[in-house]
């Protein structure tokens, strides 16, 4: 079974969902997504192999956007972009024709040396992400890593 399908699962975005039925429905529109138009499956979680920066967690939709009904959720965080709008701006071209919605955003601090990933802060543009969250996709896609999280900084 694919990853994102279980982070789904296992995620506390059971509010996004109505019962656990529709959300097994979801789940099964997350494989058409992933191989749409280049084939290629859409990664849960891309953000820099090192360092301080900026992130946002978003929703991924195919075809018409339906809030309570997203596809799939994914991180993506960038040294290179100086504004959480510019991460946003990068993502929605990549993705190109699907859509994207901002949840929010942050800072992430990753530190590969020592196997660690720190989570914090909010967006001007864009209001806090939900931290709990992109750290339960973050751990699924960094395995060996301990994840911290904390509402603290900008």
């Amino acid at each position: 079974m694919l990853k994102s399908v279980n982070i789904l699962r296992n995620l506390s975005l059971l509010s996004h969902f109505p019962n656990r039925n529709q959300l097994l429905c979801r789940t099964t529109f997350v494989v058409n997504i992933q191989t749409m138009i280049t084939g290629n499956k859409i990664p849960t979680v891309d953000i820099d192999p090192t360092g301080v920066f900026k992130y946002i967690l978003l929703n991924v939709y195919d075809g018409q956007k339906d809030a309570a009904n997203p596809q799939m959720v994914i991180v993506r965080g960038y040294q290179r972009c100086n504004y959480h709008s510019d991460i946003y701006d990068e993502v929605q071209e990549k993705l190109t024709p699907l859509e994207c919605e901002p949840l929010g955003g942050g800072r992430i601090s990753h530190d590969p040396d020592n196997k660690k990933i720190h989570i914090y802060g909010y967006s001007q543009g864009y209001g806090k992400a939900d931290h709990e969250i992109a750290a339960k996709i973050i751990k699924d896609a960094f395995p060996g890593y301990t994840i911290s999280v904390s509402d603290e900084g900008y």
